[in-house]
């Protein structure tokens, strides 16, 4: 990677006349530059720490166990100490504030050697170089035409040629750079989501930096000081921009020769991240309406079922499912079949083991991000889905009239000598399996898209996926996320129609049950 000092002439305020625009832009540097107090990167070094004071028995036990003693920043001799109790939560946010001093950035962390890089289905990670040691990275916001399904997309807004925008994987201790190219009709910004960061960097356009204008490329710089699971977004004109699908990810892996396992849990195996939202697309229509608060599109990174990657893992291993909600009003509660699993974290805070619940369907509320871990104990294509009914469906609430349960009679016959493919829709449901060839859907919606399964059509859509375990799975398979294709059921494992001897012999008379 190279690591040769970059500079732009142009970016100096001083080469330019003042003016409005001018000034906030070099208000915003100084709070940047604030940052940077102590940190001497001329040479690419970082710098020699001041020799500490510390004495606890605490403070030298982690001396002897970390190679990254003489970054960390100790108050434990500091007044406002006293102000928390030894184990309560603000002792722990303290804690986590000071364990790294952002003025002595550690050496970048490297994936394959410092961390599991994550899979984020149907998107990837943003990739990143090493200038001086420190982590640099461009997202550019602009339009996209993005397909949020076979046979349904719209013209977007996200970061880098993607809805939702590219995840971004970070080390604790790791000093970051992060460049915003604006090549949107309008100004924007970026917030790191749920960060510790200089306030001039928040993204809060107007309130704490000035917005990126079109045509401009912003930057923001500092020390990542937690871990955990993040997520960034637009904060300029929020409604409409994180409407439109400026939102991503970010994971802060722990720097694990820092913590102990109980802060921070063994490694896992398959480490997957999927960000939910909601949209709106008038039927026919090819742009998102950001003003609505009536959804018809639930998306787990940016794509409907049935065209969700799957989430692979051999049977036996380690899972870590990252979820974060960015949607615009809904809570979504996610439930995953054929499994139990632990809820081991909450917006990048650790949940410590002895408190850590046992679930099969947790709520992730808007704007909160959630970690899951379990054990893949049970081989099949297992379906996760939020459980608001209609979350699992693309379009449908906005089509069809309801007719369950009415007996359209000769009504079709009838009307088909005008309209020859006219057919009564949705008498049994949206789904009743006569056979019957449906009308001619609307161009740019997929209100009836199934995926075709083993056994037949899988009647979801919307917010769902499948985590799909095998006993068999190569490590190139894993390494691409490679779906296995369906799982081939033992025969005696498949739920079949049951036989008249079946009946018979448990007493279960087929023509109706009797009240109990």
């Amino acid at each position: 990677m190279p690591a040769s000092r970059q500079t732009n002439p142009s970016s100096d305020p001083s080469a330019a006349p003042k003016t409005r625009r001018s000034v906030l832009k070099a208000g915003a540097g100084v709070l940047a530059g604030a940052a940077l107090a102590g940190v001497d990167n001329a040479h690419g070094q970082l710098p020699t720490a001041p020799a500490t004071t510390a004495t606890s028995p605490a403070t030298t036990a982690q001396t002897q166990r970390t190679k990254y003693d003489r970054y960390l920043h100790d108050t434990r001799n500091d007044a406002w100490r006293a102000k928390v109790l030894e184990g309560e939560s603000l002792e722990r946010q303290l804690t986590r504030t000071e364990r790294i001093d952002p003025a002595r950035p550690l050496p970048p962390g490297l994936p394959g050697q410092d961390y599991l890089p994550v899979i984020t289905p149907n998107n990837v990670s943003l990739p990143f170089k090493i200038v001086d040691g420190v982590k640099v990275f461009h997202l550019v916001a602009q339009e996209i035409r993005h397909q949020f399904a076979p046979g349904i997309e719209a013209f977007t807004w996200g970061y880098n040629g993607r809805v939702n925008g590219p995840t971004i994987e970070v080390v604790e201790g790791d000093r970051v750079r992060i460049y915003l190219t604006n090549h949107l009709p309008a100004p924007t910004s970026l917030h790191p989501h749920g960060f510790l960061l200089p306030n001039g960097l928040d993204g809060v356009s107007g309130l704490t930096n000035p917005p990126a204008l079109p045509g401009e490329t912003f930057k923001i710089e500092f020390t990542i000081r937690q871990h955990g699971t993040f997520m960034y977004h637009s904060h300029h004109d929020t409604m409409t921009q994180e409407g439109m699908g400026l939102t991503g990810m970010v994971v802060m892996h722990p720097r694990r020769q820092l913590h102990t396992v109980e802060e921070i849990g063994l490694p896992v195996d398959r480490d997957f991240v999927i960000l939910l939202q909601e949209w709106r697309v008038e039927v026919g229509a090819h742009r998102i309406n950001p003003f609505s608060m009536d959804f018809n599109l639930f998306t787990m990174n940016g794509v409907v079922f049935p065209a969700t990657e799957p989430l692979v893992a051999r049977l036996g291993q380690r899972v870590r499912l990252r979820f974060g909600n960015l949607s615009p009003i809904d809570h979504h509660p996610i439930h995953l079949h054929g499994y139990e699993f632990a809820i081991t974290a909450h917006n990048g805070f650790r949940v410590p083991p002895a408190q850590q619940v046992m679930q099969v369907t947790a709520l992730i509320p808007v704007g909160r991000t959630q970690e899951w871990e379990l054990l893949a104990l049970n081989p099949g294509d297992w379906i996760f889905h939020c459980h608001m009914t209609h979350h699992t469906m693309n379009q449908m609430n906005h089509l069809f009239t309801n007719l369950v349960g009415v007996a359209p009679g000769e009504t079709d016959k009838e009307i088909q000598q005008l309209l020859p493919n006219y057919m009564t829709m949705a008498t049994g449901g949206m789904n009743d399996r006569t056979g019957r060839p449906m009308h001619p859907i609307p161009p740019n919606s997929i209100p009836m898209k199934n995926e075709d399964g083993p056994f037949g059509p899988i009647t979801f859509g919307g917010m769902t996926s499948l985590f799909k375990v095998r006993a068999q799975i190569s490590d190139e398979d894993l390494a691409r996320n490679a779906d296995p294709g369906w799982y081939d059921h033992p025969p005696a494992e498949i739920a079949q129609p049951a036989t008249g001897d079946e009946l018979r012999r448990d007493g279960i008379n087929p023509s109706g049950a009797s009240r109990s």
